[in-house]
């Protein structure tokens, strides 16, 4: 019996099937308690947008992931505790692991997502896991006032993707001492406010930072959509198609990124530290 077949027969038992089982799982690292956590949730079948809503304000993570599946893969919709989002990079990392290691899905066999942002797909390599993500480069634009008193520091450049700013800094020491006005980067009509510098270190090519306050995350631990933005920023600065992002959160993350024409290949790994049941 494969742990999906277990999970579904425990919860069959229970209150007449009424139970919904969940997955938290550690994204984006190879240990736990770091990295990005999202909550999973395969679906027996398709819940409604309020109660979907409602379980992501319980869960209190940055996202809570819900699948149903569907004949050529799984509809995957991602919420954080305040609103869905369109997309998200972690949580469907965390999603392709718990299919595999649940046994929902043959672990050489590649996820297929569908989602707002149309087709996404996850594939296992060696010790990695690889996302098939749309670019979303980011336009040089206009620097609104709430950015720059939101941020506080000498900004080097400012894009805007179609979901967020993109700021990159003068040094990596910036980007890790930054404290912004939440309540300002609030105001600004976007996803979140990605926020980089390129890597003192040889370990990685830049790093990171990304705030979501409107978005009910004030800053994200380790955003892979951040890097669709992330990848074709740096690989146009360093004439590269192949690099690594570290994300420095408290909890960090390390993201390696390839760019293949108008798509990101975003790599990682996941770890599962937790299981439960919803019992509503």
């Amino acid at each position: 019996m494969t742990m999906a077949d277990k999970l579904q027969a425990d919860s069959a038992g229970r209150q007449g099937g009424s139970t919904q089982p969940f997955a938290k799982v550690d994204a984006f690292t190879d240990r736990p308690f770091a990295g990005n956590p999202a909550a999973v949730c395969v679906l027996p079948a398709a819940r409604d947008e309020r109660w979907m809503q409602l379980v992501a304000r319980e869960m209190n993570l940055a996202e809570t992931a819900f699948l149903v599946r569907r004949s050529n893969g799984y509809d995957l919709r991602w919420f954080t505790p305040a609103c869905e989002v369109d997309l998200c990079g972690h949580a469907t990392l965390a999603s392709a692991h718990v299919l595999w290691e649940d046994g929902h899905l043959p672990t050489a066999a590649t996820a297929r997502f569908h989602t707002r942002s149309g087709l996404l797909t996850a594939a296992r390599r060696e010790s990695l896991i690889w996302l098939d993500f749309p670019a979303t480069p980011a336009v040089e634009a206009p620097v609104p006032p709430e950015l720059a008193r939101g941020l506080g520091v000498p900004l080097r450049f400012v894009g805007r993707t179609p979901f967020d700013y993109l700021v990159e800094l003068d040094s990596e020491e910036m980007v890790r001492g930054l404290a912004p006005d939440l309540a300002l980067l609030a105001r600004l009509p976007v996803r979140g406010v990605i926020v980089t510098a390129a890597s003192a270190s040889g370990e990685q090519e830049f790093v990171s930072r990304f705030f979501a306050p409107a978005a009910g995350v004030p800053e994200d631990p380790v955003t892979g959509s951040a890097h669709c933005a992330l990848a074709p920023f740096w690989g146009a600065r360093l004439g590269r198609t192949e690099l690594r992002g570290y994300q420095a959160s408290e909890r960090g993350g390390l993201v390696r990124v390839r760019l293949a024409g108008d798509r990101v290949l975003l790599g990682g790994q996941a770890v599962t530290v937790l299981r439960g049941e919803l019992l509503q």
